[in-house]
Parts: structure tokens; sequence; C-alpha cells
């Protein structure tokens, strides 16, 4: 990880969930990002929407559920991608946080 995604992942891992409150999308990558897996999931398990199906395919990824991940990253339109978790993890707060 480059110093500047280092970065970027620590400050976004300081904002407050109040600060995050309304973006399950981002809300799931801050949980994640932390440690908390069940309410990374909570956050997109019944949402509707390619954003939240990413998310939760990354999720199912993480979890070691490949057939559940690869499900999720169908309904995105995509597929599981060739990188680290920490890799895809970095690429989707980019994606996420840049267009919010």
């Amino acid at each position: 990880m480059t110093n500047l995604h280092q970065n970027r992942r620590e400050e976004f891992l300081n904002r407050t969930k109040n600060e995050l409150k309304g973006d399950s999308v981002l809300l799931a990558l801050w949980h994640d990002g932390k440690g908390d897996w069940d309410a990374a999931h909570a956050q997109v398990d019944q949402l509707p929407g390619k954003d939240a199906a990413r998310i939760h395919a990354y999720l199912h990824r993480k979890e070691g559920d490949l057939w559940n991940a690869d499900y999720w990253y169908k309904r995105a339109d995509e597929t599981r991608p060739d990188m680290t978790l920490d890799q895809e993890w970095e690429f989707l707060l980019e994606r996420f946080d840049d267009v919010r």
C-alpha cells in the first residue's frame, strides 16, 4: 500500500459514523475498514442497485464465499477482480468516495 493510499484510508476511517450517515455504501466500507464485517454487510444486505451489489460482492469475497460473491458481482454487472482484498477495498473507496 502506498503512502497516499495509507493516508487516504486513515482519513476515511477517521471520519465519524455520523459523517457517513445516509450513504450506506460508504458506511459499509467504513465498517469493514474498522473490522466489523457484520455491520458492513447489514448496510448493503437489502439495498437495491449496482453500487450496493458491488460492495456486497466484495464482502462475500472477503468472507470466502466465492459463489455468493460471484452472484453479487454479476448483479453489479462486473466480474471478480484479480487483486488482493486490500487493493479491492482501496479501489472501492476511490470509486465511491470520489463520486459522493
